[in-house]
């Protein structure tokens, strides 16, 4: 390891990185996680303000055709972004074993295989849009503007994918802060080209897909210009630019398994979307406005898990195995504190919350999308238990284990597609998500216990062998 090369790009000279080896781990998790929670609320929120901007100024029709691609969305973005944090693994282990050469290299390689998925899925994704439409029901009164807004989502892939890892390797040195205040950012802009382009230019669904490619591609450009000015420890030099075959493998079998994981999870959301569509329109309405609002809640459980990526990778490569049980209970504790709060404001106010989407004269689309959330909020502590499990396992290193709970997933959602959804209506619908959430936690559970004494016990035996 060449010594002068990491002086030279030290992380100490530079700003806004969190060493979370160190120190108390709830602190240093809520310090990486709020930032990030709020991010994402934030990124969210605009979700919701789109959703309503759509479905009361363009119609309920817009509305289910912006929200019927939602499961495909998540099947192809859910495993570019999964992708993208599992890239960032390795730069966090390497970062916790302050081995800024062997990190730097890492990233060389992770940007080489981002830009080969962003153009071959960019262009498999538009070649097929008009298939995967049909492939989810798509009601055909929505379906011309359902593939507008689907083809404008796929033309931003290479932009989502250029934010999702620059903002990846930039939390992986634990800094939280700077994507969250790009979200802030292009968020902002998105809300501004909605108005301009919906209401002033009258351009309708057309108007909200052109406005988040546009602010897709501000995010991408504001992590640039971050890393460039402030973060130059990530700027690989010299031979750290070679192609290393080793490097690629090591990204690939901790990103394509993290990206599989959330596909694969996605072809049950697809599953259940489809059968949900096949309902009609007023459920396909109801569905995108429940899970909207679902989203803003559920996506703290989410960063409290992608915050344990990170603090579990940055212990590992630093030996500090005891940690990383400190850290997951600290988070479990976190995570409960959240439920109460979000029990308290569901369940009395879920009615109001899906009100913001459509007029007074759609009361359907209200008491279906309200019956959805409180179902679903019941059920949020299995949710939490599921992201902190699962993310832990992938910062350990050890994604391929962490996949099989999204197939858990996958193969709750299929059967409640095929059986409850029949039966029971758009109440099966609801039943989704917490059937899910059940089946991959039957495995999680275990397996992280288990993963933690393996890997405990290894690291006694290094110790005695040093």
């Amino acid at each position: 390891m060449d010594n002068n090369t990491n002086t030279l790009h030290s992380p100490r000279t530079q700003g806004g990185m969190t060493d979370m080896t160190v120190g108390s781990p709830a602190r240093g998790i809520l310090r990486f996680a709020v930032p990030l929670v709020l991010g994402y609320i934030l990124q969210q929120m605009y979700q919701v303000i789109d959703a309503v901007i759509v479905g009361r100024w363009i119609g309920v029709g817009a509305l289910a055709a912006v929200g019927a691609s939602s499961s495909i969305m998540f099947l192809i973005m859910g495993f570019c972004n999964g992708s993208c944090a599992g890239f960032a693994i390795p730069v966090a282990q390497a970062f916790g074993a302050k081995d800024f050469a062997k990190m730097r290299s890492y990233v060389s390689n992770a940007v080489r295989i981002g830009v080969v998925l962003a153009v071959v899925i960019t262009l498999l994704s538009c070649a097929f849009c008009s298939k995967i439409l049909h492939l989810v029901n798509t009601p055909a009164d929505i379906f011309d503007d359902a593939w507008t807004f689907l083809f404008l989502q796929f033309l931003a892939i290479p932009f989502t994918i250029a934010y999702n890892l620059q903002a990846s390797l930039i939390r992986a040195l634990g800094d939280s802060k700077h994507p969250f205040y790009f979200l802030i950012f292009s968020s902002l802009f998105n809300i501004a080209l909605d108005a301009v382009l919906i209401f002033g230019l009258g351009m309708g669904v057309l108007g909200a897909g052109v406005a988040t490619l546009l602010a897709q591609a501000f995010s991408s450009a504001l992590c640039y210009g971050f890393i460039r000015r402030k973060m130059t420890v990530l700027i690989p030099q010299g031979d750290e630019r070679a192609y290393d075959n080793k490097r690629i493998s090591i990204l690939l079998n901790n990103g394509v398994p993290m990206g599989l994981q959330f596909s694969i999870t996605a072809v049950g959301v697809i599953m259940l979307q489809s059968a949900n569509n096949a309902l009609g329109t007023l459920y396909v309405a109801s569905f995108t406005a429940a899970v909207r609002i679902k989203y803003l809640f559920t996506c703290v459980f989410e960063n409290i898990g992608v915050a344990m990526a990170t603090y579990c990778g940055q212990n590992i490569g630093a030996g500090e195995i005891n940690r990383v049980r400190r850290g997951v209970f600290d988070a479990l504790r976190i995570m409960l504190v959240y439920f109460v709060f979000t029990f308290l404001l569901i369940y009395p106010f879920a009615d109001e919350m899906m009100r913001m989407f459509v007029d007074g004269s759609e009361q359907a689309v209200v008491d279906n999308a309200a019956q959805f959330m409180r179902i679903a909020n019941y059920f949020y502590p299995l949710l939490g238990v599921l992201t902190i499990l699962r993310y832990s396992i992938q910062g350990l290193g050890y994604s391929n284990l962490s996949m099989l709970s999204g197939v858990m997933e996958m193969i709750a959602r299929c059967g409640v597609s095929l059986w409850l959804v029949p039966a029971l209506a758009f109440t099966g619908v609801c039943l989704g998500d917490p059937v899910a959430w059940v089946a991959a936690d039957v495995f999680l559970v275990p397996a992280f216990w288990l993963l933690y004494r393996h890997l405990k016990h290894t690291n006694k035996l290094n110790t005695i062998n040093k």
